[in-house]
């Protein structure tokens, strides 16, 4: 096994890499690659959509308002911003916020599966439709399998895939904010290798543009025009 003093090297040197990425038009568009941030040996690791504008300036994740209420969430259960990694399953900012296109997500998906490689997260939580749709290979929206862990075997990594709320949709749905806070609040049994039951799920397959699920109509961040 490959130890964490390595695997943090290769994820630096990569990062790097994927700086100068042109896969798909928004290297024309974006002012920089948000790639992530945090711990690089993390047992729990986050998945958004894509950066917004203050991510796209600054060069990291999660800087807006719906990271100020996922470091909040992480303090409730004992955890910080640092103990955690926190990524997107696009490395650009979509023009004007937009969802992501299937395109896009198919060529910048190898990238997030390359950092779950070298992480090797214990759990991940996927925030909202699209990194739930993409890291769990199903069509089924947020709202149908929140707070549900599932087990997910990416290459050599198996993981708890914890499917939650986007932290954005409790800013604007403070309804949600409850759901949010009970679902943080299972995350340490998680960790330790209990808590909500996981259900066996299949390896998902790379993604191709054509067989990107649209999203559902369901009040979650897919239908939010900003992303964080």
């Amino acid at each position: 096994m490959v130890d964490a003093d390595t695997r943090r090297q290769e994820l630096e040197r990569r990062a790097a890499e994927w700086a100068g990425c042109e896969r798909c038009a928004l290297a024309g568009s974006r002012t920089q690659v948000v790639v992530g941030s945090g711990e690089p040996d993390a047992d729990l690791m986050f998945v958004g959509e894509a950066p917004g504008f203050h991510e796209d300036k600054q060069g990291i994740p999660f800087v807006g308002q719906a990271g100020r209420l996922l470091e909040t969430l992480l303090e409730e259960i004992g955890l910080s911003r640092e103990q955690v990694y926190i990524a997107n399953v696009l490395k650009c900012r979509p023009p004007g916020n937009r969802d992501p296109l299937p395109a896009e997500i198919e060529s910048c998906q190898g990238y997030l599966y390359d950092q779950i490689q070298l992480i090797r997260p214990r759990v991940i939580c996927t925030l909202g439709n699209f990194a739930t749709k993409l890291l769990s290979g199903s069509p089924l929206g947020i709202t149908r399998v929140r707070g549900r862990a599932q087990e997910h075997t990416f290459g050599a990594v198996t993981v708890q895939l914890f499917p939650i709320y986007h932290p954005a949709a409790a800013l604007y749905t403070p309804a949600m904010l409850d759901m949010l806070r009970s679902d943080f609040a299972a995350l340490p049994a998680l960790l330790a290798g209990g808590g909500a039951a996981a259900e066996a799920a299949p390896q998902p397959a790379p993604m191709s543009a054509a067989a990107a699920p649209a999203s559902e109509p369901e009040l979650d961040d897919a239908q939010l025009t900003f992303q964080f």
